[in-house]
């Protein structure tokens, strides 16, 4: 299958195929002719890959635990820290994703804090939207 079939196959472009080729993600067989040519592991990997990034995760997360893509099943990403204690965990897989994990909280909690200085600012609640009135503050009605 080319690559504009592969993209479509796997829910992204071509843009994003020929990216993640480059990431070393997927490997693209060449025709006699130089076209990208790819195979139904392909598009189950890309598709991982697609899954993977949907979920908060990095390129370069992927990357580290990139040679278990293969692994993934077909319907799909199953959780990387299985409920069923009998089930296989990948222990980079998980570290990977506990620190990504770790790091988007601390992004959460920035960007909180950087709204609240706005809205401080601005005379708008801190809280956020749907807050609370400050106290003697009248209470909106609907």
């Amino acid at each position: 299958m080319r690559i504009g079939d592969a993209a479509a196959a796997a829910g992204m472009t071509p843009r994003a195929l020929r990216y993640y080729e480059q990431q070393g993600l997927v490997t693209a067989r060449r025709t006699p002719a130089g076209h990208r040519v790819y195979d139904a592991e392909d598009i189950r990997r890309l598709r991982a890959v697609r899954e993977l990034r949907e979920a908060g995760l990095t390129v370069g997360d992927v990357r580290a635990f990139a040679h278990l893509l293969r692994t993934m099943p077909p319907e799909g990403v199953p959780a990387l820290i299985p409920k069923d204690p009998g089930a296989e965990r990948c222990a980079t897989a998980e570290a990977v994703a506990r620190r990504r994990l770790a790091d988007l909280d601390d992004r959460i909690e920035r960007l909180s804090e950087l709204r609240a200085r706005l809205a401080a600012r601005l005379g708008e609640p801190v809280d956020g939207p749907g807050a609370a009135p400050p106290p003697g503050a009248p209470a909106a009605t609907a």
